[in-house]
């Protein structure tokens, strides 16, 4: 596998030495993630076009993107990869905000499904999709238990519109996902958050998806309200500080579950994945040192397992919430990862909505939110 990565930040182009240089001429895929406004521009995509003129083109925009060490904010950043022993196969699905998140995961996974799919990524929009339905349909036609990772375009901070594009400029109310096919490569995935939880466990009582009524029988806006004391005049945006920890009956493990909007009137709150009844929940709060942490942990489990120490290209996903947190430590999370694969392997990826991944090989696919996800591609 080679990489070849670049720049556009103030309307310039720059190019990022990597240590094996991609053939533009047989590029097979080039991610390119960006604000909105630029992955977006018809004169941005078709610069890479050019370059590439040979590969699937996915873009998405971000809440900040990720290039080798460092975070940036209204940029694109763009890596082409060209594989030496495998292929791609890209799908796009038209979505919008009464589509069914279950059936578009079925019917991205069918279209992808062949004997020799090593890997999916999955590139949603953000916006309105229902992530934990969506790879739900993703895990039902799964069979051959192949590993699915990904995450949700992001809008900076702002939540009004995500864009999502395949071999056209972003545009919204569109699901990208790309199959990797080949017995020569080697996917690591992994994801961890490093939040403290706090307060009682409590029961969901009564929700409809991804939408939360009651907690403990009482309305969990208004419970949820008491733990945020003077952050509660800035929601929903301040809810990115305060994620809920669920546990669901029929798993030993956590998710995170971080809120989108909520509703004054009817006493509701919207997240990003949904919350069974009868799971139970905790309140959590950052730890900065654990946060940054979380990610050397992340990089770490995805090369355990017999994949390569130093991958060809790790792709960083993590949520919006961390950013918000770590502000201007926000790079150090990356550079935790970077210590851990070594100067050879080449980064990318972008700040998101929402986190695709296994918890464990051979496990399905889990929405995730406020974590660090982290997935490795090598060729043998």
């Amino acid at each position: 596998m080679k990489t070849t990565q670049l720049h556009y930040q103030s309307g310039k182009w720059n190019k990022i030495p990597t240590t094996n240089e991609a053939d533009p001429s047989k590029t097979q895929l080039v991610l390119v993630f960006g604000a909105g406004i630029v992955v977006s521009d018809g004169q941005v995509y078709a610069h890479v076009k050019k370059l590439f003129p040979q590969a699937d083109i996915i873009s998405c925009s971000t809440s900040g993107e990720i290039l080798a060490d460092n975070v940036y904010d209204d940029t694109a950043v763009v890596t082409a990869i060209e594989l030496e022993k495998s292929t791609v196969k890209s799908v796009l699905q038209k979505v919008s905000s009464g589509v069914n998140s279950y059936e578009t995961g079925k019917s991205i996974m069918q279209q992808l499904n062949a004997e020799n799919l090593a890997t999916i990524l999955v590139i949603s929009e953000g916006s309105f999709i229902n992530g934990s339905e969506l790879v739900n349909g993703l895990n039902e036609v799964n069979v051959n238990e192949v590993p699915i990772t990904g995450g949700l375009a992001g809008d900076a901070a702002r939540f009004e519109k995500t864009q999502v594009g395949l071999n056209a400029p972003a545009t919204e109310g569109n699901v990208v996902a790309i199959g990797f096919y080949g017995h020569t490569l080697q996917i690591g995935h992994s994801s961890f958050g490093g939040w403290d939880e706090f307060g009682k466990e409590r029961v969901i009582t009564k929700s409809d998806k991804n939408v939360l009524y009651e907690i403990d029988g009482e309305s969990a806006l208004d419970l949820y309200k008491q733990y945020l004391g003077p952050y509660v005049e800035e929601l929903p945006g301040s809810a990115l500080l305060f994620p809920l920890s669920m546990r669901t009956n029929d798993s030993g493990t956590n998710l995170v579950r971080t809120i989108l909007t909520i509703d004054e009137e009817k006493k509701t709150m919207t997240f990003a994945g949904n919350l069974p009844e009868g799971s139970r929940v905790r309140l959590m709060k950052a730890n900065f040192e654990k946060i940054i942490e979380g990610s050397s942990i992340a990089a770490s489990k995805s090369v355990e397992r017999g994949e390569k120490q130093h991958p060809d290209l790790a792709l960083l996903i993590s949520c919006v919430g961390r950013k918000l947190i770590l502000q201007d430590r926000t790079a150090e999370e990356v550079q935790a990862a970077r210590n851990i694969f070594g100067e050879a392997t080449s980064i990318t990826g972008f700040y998101s909505y929402g986190e695709i991944s296994p918890f464990n090989p051979h496990t399905n696919c889990e929405l995730h939110n406020q974590t660090m996800t982290i997935t490795t591609f090598s060729e043998a």
